[in-house]
């Protein structure tokens, strides 16, 4: 299928939907310069960034001085990192020295922490100049981008339709030029929810590829820090940036960072891969899966072979949903019992759910945690290479919805069940992409998933550049801009 044209604009939107392996290109052989590249983007944000909501904190004044430094480092001929010169917008989850960091909670309206965390330390390291923070759900929960700091975040697609989330803002950033480079995170779908809703590319990596030294939860599997993209190379060149090894995190891959700036292209000939069918009885939106059903012959179309096949997935209802009550129980508790009235009600339920939860709750989780890692691996063993499904089972919804309570004729009671596409993958803790899948019939974005074995992040990257060559939906741009 044909993607649409890009949107014209100025010159200085060319800059801004430029790609970010190309923007550093340019910066590098000089013939685009830092404070240039931030300029374009600061303009473009200031046009756009009141339709959609999505960077919630500008740094202008810190970024210039940023750019102007990283400018005169390179006439000094400095050793220059990979992303030397690029803007980069930080979720405001991220902990980031000397920028207001809300949680998007009214408890932290007004934090200004004094560290960064790791991520946003690497990309600093790399070259990257922060321009700001993204929109995210209170504390990350939930994949609807609203809180009561900074209010709700549109989808560039539609403006009455939400982003989705956690990494709501992030993804609108990217989608609408405001920055090249956006970090996130994980849990239950945020980094490939909000891709899905806003037609960029969410990355799910291994745990432990992105370290995560301050986790209370040192040893657990749910959560991970990570980036999106608007193409998979853009997303891979971020990616080489902030993975690598970190002797403060347990379950740390021992791997270079660099191995991601390889090139993406390789035959899928004769490779296997199984595509879902239910899931176990998931309901999904009829125009969804239309369209990622739909993209099966191109993946037949690269070389591969493509059979029907999913594992049980039963294990992950029961771990999944008691782990997160838990991490949320352990992370909130104490504000909790303090300010009960200063969290939103899927939330609090969360919480009083984890704080409820008994030992046995625990060991039952834990069991059933690894069974669900076993039976997948052993799926995705000699027999197939990736497993193919749609990231979201819905299209974008209303932004004044909070989270969908029904598809397909099936009612759910909890703000999870509508995720369970994307949480399904997350308790199995493999690598998995959200990439451009196409449009429903009233142009909403659609993402379809490829999830991957265990540790071979580069290979779902690799896959996910295949599909997204072959398709082009990604270059398809929001008419917002």
């Amino acid at each position: 299928m044909a993607a649409a044209p890009l949107v014209e604009g100025t010159a200085d939107d060319s800059v801004c939907f430029m790609s970010a392996v190309e923007m550093a290109r340019l910066i590098r052989t000089k013939k685009l310069s830092a404070r240039e590249a931030l300029a374009a983007h600061l303009e473009l944000i200031e046009r756009v960034n009141p339709k959609v909501n999505a960077m919630v904190t500008l740094v202008p004044e810190m970024a210039a001085a940023a750019a102007a430094k990283a400018d005169e480092r390179q006439a000094r001929k400095e050793t220059l990192g990979p992303l030397h010169g690029l803007p980069a917008a930080h979720k405001d989850l991220v902990e980031t020295r000397g920028i207001r960091t809300t949680f998007g909670s009214l408890l932290y309206k007004d934090y200004v922490p004094a560290e960064d965390d790791l991520i946003v330390e690497r990309l600093r390291r790399a070259g990257a100049i922060t321009i700001g923070k993204t929109n995210t759900p209170e504390f990350g929960a939930g994949s609807q981008t609203f809180n009561k700091v900074f209010g709700a975040t549109h989808n560039p697609y539609d403006l009455a339709k939400t982003c989705g989330g956690s990494s709501g803002g992030a993804a609108v950033a990217l989608a609408c030029g405001m920055t090249p480079v956006a970090d996130g995170s994980d849990t239950g779908g945020s980094l490939r929810n909000p891709a899905s809703f806003c037609n960029v590319v969410g990355f799910r990596p291994s745990i432990g590829r992105v370290p995560s030294p301050k986790a209370p939860f040192a040893w657990s599997t749910l959560s991970t820090s990570g980036c999106l993209g608007r193409s998979v190379a853009d997303l891979a060149l971020a990616l080489s940036a902030i993975t690598g090894p970190d002797s403060r995190a347990p379950l740390s891959i021992n791997e270079p960072g660099e191995r991601f700036a390889r090139p993406l292209g390789r035959s899928f000939k004769g490779v296997r891969v199984a595509w879902f069918k239910d899931l176990g009885g998931v309901p999904f939106d009829p125009r969804v899966r239309a369209i990622v059903d739909g993209q099966r012959r191109t993946f037949e179309s690269l070389g591969c072979i493509v059979e029907e096949a999913e594992p049980d997935f039963a294990p992950a209802e029961i771990s999944f949903r008691i782990l997160r009550a838990w991490s949320s129980a352990n992370a909130h508790g104490a504000q909790f019992r303090e300010h009960p009235d200063a969290f939103k009600d899927t939330l609090k339920a969360e919480i009083e759910e984890g704080l409820r939860l008994t030992v046995r709750d625990i060991t039952r989780a834990e069991i059933a945690h690894g069974q669900i890692w076993r039976r997948f691996q052993a799926f995705l063993g000699d027999k197939y290479e990736y497993f193919v499904l749609p990231t979201s089972q819905t299209p974008p919804f209303d932004i004044n919805t909070p989270y969908p309570t029904e598809i397909a004729g099936v009612k759910f009671d909890n703000y999870i069940d509508w995720m369970k596409s994307c949480w399904y993958i997350s308790a199995t803790g493999n690598p998995a992409a959200s990439v451009p899948g196409g449009f429903t019939a009233e142009g909403l974005p659609v993402g379809l998933q490829i999830v991957g074995r265990n540790q071979e992040d580069f290979s779902v990257l690799q896959m996910a550049h295949a599909f997204e060559e072959a398709t082009g939906f990604g270059k398809r741009r929001p008419g917002v801009v």
